[in-house]
């Protein structure tokens, strides 16, 4: 997995919250043993994302109020194996998109709270 992925995967996951400082380019791509220029233009990348917010003299920090939800990238990754699957095992696109449907409505009562019932 790519740093920048990896990062986006953390912020999705909360293993990097809210408000929550980075490592420093220079002592990231140390630990990780990659170019400081790499890890500049992935903190640049991810900032004009809205992901992450540089203060100048402080570092890089997990934005507090993401415009788009970082989980987003994760849901897509899954939507897309969960379709090259189906196709594999030969259902078409619109019975994909029928069962998915019968199982939006079977989870409607399921509250935003990490999937819990209301």
């Amino acid at each position: 997995m790519q740093l920048k992925d990896q990062i986006k995967c953390a912020i999705a996951t909360g293993r990097l919250r809210p408000g929550e400082q980075l490592p420093t380019v220079r002592q990231l791509a140390v630990e990780l043993r990659i170019n400081p220029n790499t890890v500049s233009r992935v903190y640049s990348e991810l900032e004009r994302e809205g992901l992450l917010a540089t203060r100048q003299g402080k570092g890089s920090f997990v934005q507090e109020k993401n415009v788009v939800s970082p989980a987003l990238p994760v849901l897509e990754k899954l939507i897309d194996d969960l379709l090259v699957r189906a196709l594999e095992l030969g259902f078409s696109i619109d019975q994909v998109m029928d069962i998915l449907q019968k199982k939006v409505k079977e989870a409607e009562p399921i509250g935003p709270e990490k999937g819990k019932r209301e």
